[in-house]
């Protein structure tokens, strides 16, 4: 690494699992693209080796997936990978539990815990003696015991959270798939005190990821607000015991917030999924001839004047804020209609349906299009929208906020999460901002943002290209993994320079 005396080996231990929505084409239910691999990992990985970190990567052989079942884009993040780092830097966690999947995840609890606990043992008896790293980083619950055990051995170990989601299992069900948890039985987190070993063994669960917390040497969110909600318990959902061991962590310097970034591909000058390819300078012509592609192509009202609003995010009322959309859509359609404003939608999930109805019922299908999430309309409508949409109620990172600034397609966010770390409130006339925030989540709050980016659209021209030619300019110079990757780098040297307490 940088002006480092040598360069510590880095074993970043990754599961590639995600939520993703029913119907989503190749990718539908559950898939390799992840807050893990696809969408971040890959793109660390390869910008740690760039910046001349000495990485290794360990994933499960999903064998099945690679021989030709996977979604062609983990192919080609792990293609990336390969292009990047040498062959024996990738270590595959073999067993046959994931050999034949044809998902990365399961809709059974127990399938997925057992492809948790077989990766984590290849990992612990095969792949870590192999590799002999200085430096461990996991990811999420599926990796959420390795870090009790690198703290037996004395090795530092990072622990990222992507999502807050996490499972149980006793230590009986732990060391039944073959890992050896009696080793390090005390630094895993149980439900309940344990008294003992064996008074815990059969009847005690364990939480993978409040262990993963417990036991890293440093944790981090995928954002420094999401950290600072759940320590301060704005959630209500995060459970006590996941705040109590993050709150622990950061009050005794051992917890960050590290913001993720969008994948380098998404970049409007040499996306090869969007019909006209634009930078800062061009933006205000082509971005106009995306926008008339993309209403032909969806059968709306072709007209290059009319405000386009894009929704890119999965259709989930209990994260994503869509009801609050549902709630306003014919109101902010109707409102605007002499101004043409027009609603694209590219995700799947649960409350497609009710937009489907809405446009249906009030007869307005030329100015809303629903459609089922596919990869390559999201990046045509990111080239050809106006405006982003997320009004979601929580947010540990977010990407589509990051990715329409770098696209000239400006946010309107609830403030949350990593939105509030990406978004600024937009002035025009003093130049500062890149979207538009709003407070309360609730529709009205929504309304007020959609009415602030509407009287953005109503300026002049001429203003609004040079605020978005700043925005963009600046998001490319702000989003970007290489900023990512110095950040974990500088956490690595971090966690070296600390005194470690097995």
């Amino acid at each position: 690494m940088p002006n480092a005396k040598y360069r510590p080996r880095v074993l970043i231990v990754t599961p590639e699992v995600t939520y993703l929505p029913e119907d989503m084409g190749n990718m539908s239910n559950y898939s390799a693209k992840a807050g893990g691999l696809a969408d971040v990992s890959a793109a660390l990985i390869s910008s740690l080796f760039d910046l001349g970190g000495d990485v290794h990567v360990a994933l499960p052989d999903y064998r099945s997936l690679f021989d030709g079942y996977l979604p062609k884009l983990f192919n080609k993040e792990l293609k990336r990978i390969k292009e990047r780092i040498e062959n024996e830097r990738i270590h595959l966690a073999e067993d046959r539990v994931f050999y034949y999947l044809t998902h990365v995840y399961s809709d059974y609890f127990e399938t997925n815990l057992k492809v948790a606990l077989a990766f984590q043992r290849e990992v612990m008896n095969n792949i870590i003696p192999r590799v002999n790293p200085d430096i461990i980083h996991c990811n999420d619950w599926m990796t959420g015991l390795i870090p009790g055990m690198a703290r037996q051995l004395g090795i530092p170990c990072l622990f990222t959270i992507h999502n807050i989601h996490t499972v149980t299992a006793t230590l009986e069900e732990i060391e039944d798939r073959g890992i050896d948890a009696a080793a390090f039985w005390h630094h895993l987190y149980f439900r309940r005190k344990p008294e003992n070993y064996e008074e815990s063994r059969e009847g005690n669960d364990v939480d993978f990821l409040a262990s993963g917390i417990f036991a890293a040497h440093y944790v981090n969110t995928v954002s420094p607000t999401f950290l600072k909600e759940i320590i301060e318990g704005q959630h209500p959902f995060v459970e006590p015991c996941l705040r109590k061991e993050l709150s622990n962590k950061w009050f005794a310097g051992c917890a960050d917030g590290v913001l993720n970034a969008p994948d380098p591909e998404f970049n409007p000058a040499i996306d090869e999924m969007i019909r006209y390819n634009y930078g800062p300078r061009n933006h205000r012509i082509k971005k106009r001839d995306n926008k008339l592609y993309l209403q032909e192509l969806l059968n709306m009202e072709t007209d290059e004047n009319a405000p386009l609003f894009f929704w890119p995010s999965r259709l989930d009322p209990v994260q994503k804020g869509c009801q609050l959309l549902a709630d306003i859509l014919y109101d902010i359609v109707s409102h605007w209609w002499e101004q043409k404003l027009q609603v694209v939608f590219v995700a799947s999930g649960s409350f497609q349906k009710h937009f489907r109805d809405i446009a249906t019922i009030h007869n307005i299908k030329r100015r809303v299009s629903v459609n089922d999430f596919s990869e390559v309309l999201s990046h045509q409508a990111f080239a050809a929208a106006d405006f982003l949409l997320m009004p979601s109620s929580f947010e540990p990172c977010g990407l589509p906020q990051m990715t329409g600034c770098i696209y000239g397609t400006l946010p309107v966010v609830h403030d949350t999460g990593g939105l509030h770390d990406t978004v600024r409130h937009l002035d025009p006339f003093t130049g500062e901002g890149n979207g538009f925030v709003f407070k309360i989540h609730d529709s009205r709050g929504l309304r007020w943002a959609v009415d602030e980016a509407m009287a953005f659209y109503l300026l002049h021209p001429d203003i609004r290209e040079a605020q978005i030619q700043r925005i963009m300019t600046q998001g490319v110079l702000e989003f970007n993994h290489t900023a990512c990757a110095e950040k974990y780098i500088n956490l690595y040297e971090k966690m070296l320079q600390r005194p470690f307490i097995v």
